[in-house]
């Protein structure tokens, strides 16, 4: 029996999530060896190669966006280059699954910000379960403990600046080819990486090893732009996008094996509370949109 298109979008969302957790860990790896933003730029500017690529074969460089897809583009890039460095710099400092965990927390946040700025409805369930996931951030983030740190801080600081990311991929025009949105970003990391290179001064020879790690996190990061792409275009989104908490168990498995390390007792109830509320608010979302088809109200 062949696969459903819902059963095919769920196991591209797996691998979407699964490959971004392992980027993530080629990236930490190379960080024994690798200047920071040497490894930012490097990376960068192999995925740039591999999407420009891509991209040209599919036919995206000759499309022209609208001067206000091309605001919206930049917006998002922005967003992308400063989650980027925020992300990567607690990367380094934090529990490899405490990180990922806290980034789960954010289609409660995209959830909450599409309420605030695009006036879309918000019912008390919703924003009941988006509370109880807050708190489920604040366990793993632990305020006033010794697990507590600045880096776990810049978790969360991630997590906002890629809610604005988000938000404004929601307001791009459906005919804007993901490619170039994609290449977008990945130019403005590269960006940022040459930056911060001229502003340090710090440059390493790179030994094999290294080199054979910053491919590898270009090639996952690649893997998973694609992969995401083909998940949210297959199935319904409803049914798809609870796969992405793929990333934390793949997080949970690898903090374990490569970095020997596990969360405390209270940030795996806070993954938890994240992880549960975020189902649910995603739950409440496809009940949305199924019913205000149908002519409903929900609240």
């Amino acid at each position: 029996m062949g696969l459903t298109d819902n059963m095919r979008g769920a196991l591209w969302m797996a691998l979407s999530m699964t490959s971004f957790v392992v980027n993530d860990t080629f990236m930490r790896l190379a960080s024994d060896a690798v200047p920071f933003y040497q490894a930012i730029f490097l990376r960068g500017l192999m995925i740039s190669i591999g999407l420009a690529a891509i991209a040209w074969s599919r036919g995206h460089l000759r499309y022209r966006p609208a001067q206000r897809d091309w605001g919206l583009i930049g917006l998002r890039t922005l967003a992308e280059v400063i989650g980027t460095l925020l992300f990567l710099t607690a990367l380094l400092h934090m529990a490899f699954a405490n990180l990922s965990a806290i980034l789960q927390a954010l289609p409660l946040t995209v959830s909450l910000g599409a309420a605030l700025v695009f006036r879309e409805p918000l019912g008390w369930r919703r924003l009941t379960a988006i509370l109880v996931g807050f708190v489920g951030v604040l366990l793993i983030v632990q305020p006033g403990t010794e697990a507590f740190n600045l880096y776990a801080v810049l978790g969360v600081a991630t997590v906002l600046v890629v809610t604005v990311r988000d938000l404004s991929a929601r307001r791009l025009s459906r005919d804007v080819p993901s490619g170039i949105v994609a290449l977008a970003a990945a130019l403005g990391g590269t960006a940022m990486g040459a930056i911060g290179v001229a502003a340090t001064g710090e440059w390493a020879a790179l030994a094999p090893v290294s080199w054979i790690f910053l491919g590898l996190a270009a090639l996952c990061l690649m893997a998973g732009y694609t992969a995401s792409v083909s998940a949210m275009r297959s199935g319904e989104i409803g049914f798809v996008a609870p796969f992405r908490y793929t990333s934390l168990l793949v997080a949970l498995v690898i903090g374990l094996a490569v970095f020997d390390e596990w969360p405390n007792t209270l940030a795996l109830t806070g993954a938890v509370l994240v992880v549960g509320t975020g189902l649910f608010t995603l739950y409440r979302e496809r009940e949305l949109t199924r019913r205000t088809t149908l002519g409903l109200r929900i609240r």
